[in-house]
């Protein structure tokens, strides 16, 4: 028979092994997901360089201990050899996880995708031309684990953006604040950094059409902290926003945050009131100065201007119901055609 020390000390060797085992899991459970998604778009010139500066940044910065990290490439129907290039990328490195889809669905619906398949706890959005420094990320997630849920990256200059740009980003801003009720922060752009919970109320209750993530991020709520960056010049290629695309833009987020373009009648109806009282005075005071009435020039640009009016109040509303009818149809954000290690594991090397 075995003796009766060797059983008790067989006992507390298993309860060394089992008690090691748990400490293990939780090393397991405190090691913490970072997910980086890059927006990409005709951006085949940009994407070899991206990769290895951003690669080099989180191997560099991040502790093995405690984090691992996810690149989630967005491919938003890039019409270059992007998708191949991508598709590369997946294949030699576990950590590159490739979303394509089946066209261009614009940068929202790609940051938006990347959101919905990111596992991390703290996810930064990012494009892939290096105009949104890599080398800030450790910054990032620094703010993130000082407990900020939402890290929003302001550019105090951009290398690239002419005179009328800044101008014109101004003015939006300025217009955007005294419109809605959220106070948002200046010339912020979409390179930031949100955490799981504040991901989490994005993919369940902000699924809009007509989207404005950098402004969602703001009005959810939430801590957050604001670190400024210079952009620098683009790696290679040229911006694909247009003065178009910016005006498209800057008209959705207006639509989305406020309903004050909407009462613009009210406010035109005010003036024509105004207008009438004054025309009317002045056909008086003419009539009793001269004997006689003239107000046919005065009468015209009266009428010129009220229409003008109108036919702004029926733009605006046009506006909306646009919205309103992309809202009811009830389609799809975007549509995903392929997908590389979306599967696997976050860390498999």
């Amino acid at each position: 028979m075995r003796r009766l020390e060797d059983i008790i000390s067989d006992i507390d060797n298993g309860r060394a092994t089992l008690i090691e085992h748990d400490l293990m899991e939780v090393q397991d459970e405190q090691i913490n997901i970072l997910s980086i998604v890059v927006s990409v778009y005709n951006e085949e010139a940009n994407l070899a360089r991206f990769l290895e500066v951003t690669s080099g940044v989180l191997q560099n910065a991040l502790s093995q201990d405690e984090w691992e990290y996810e690149l989630i490439f967005v491919n938003d129907g890039s019409a270059d050899q992007s998708r191949a290039i991508l598709d590369g990328f997946a294949e030699a490195d576990k950590h590159c996880r490739v979303i394509h889809f089946s066209r261009n669905f614009g940068h929202e619906a790609a940051m938006i995708a990347g959101i919905d398949h990111a596992k991390g706890d703290f996810i930064v959005c990012m494009d892939a031309d290096l105009q949104n420094p890599p080398e800030l990320l450790p910054e990032m997630v620094e703010k993130f684990v000082t407990g900020s849920d939402i890290v929003l990256m302001a550019r105090a200059e951009n290398k690239d953006a002419g005179l009328v740009k800044k101008l014109t980003s101004g003015l939006f801003y300025g217009v955007l604040n005294f419109l809605s009720g959220v106070k948002f922060e200046r010339n912020v752009s979409d390179f930031f950094g949100i955490s799981k919970r504040a991901a989490d109320v994005l993919r369940k209750d902000y699924r809009e059409k007509n989207r404005y993530l950098r402004g969602y991020i703001q009005q959810i709520g939430f801590s957050k902290t604001v670190i400024e960056y210079v952009a620098p010049e683009r790696f290679a290629g040229e911006s694909k926003y247009t003065m178009k695309s910016l005006f498209r833009i800057a008209m959705n987020t207006l639509n989305c945050f406020s309903v004050t373009p909407m009462r613009v009648g009210a406010v035109a109806a005010g003036i024509s009131l105004v207008m009438t009282l004054v025309s009317f005075a002045y056909y008086i005071v003419f009539y009793i100065k001269h004997g006689y009435g003239s107000g046919t020039a005065l009468l015209c640009s009266m009428i010129t201007f009220l229409f003008s009016l109108l036919f702004l109040l029926l733009g605006t509303i046009g506006e909306y119901l646009g919205m309103l009818m992309l809202e009811l149809k009830g389609r799809p954000i975007y549509i995903v055609e392929d997908m590389r290690n979306m599967q696997d594991k976050v860390s498999d090397e």
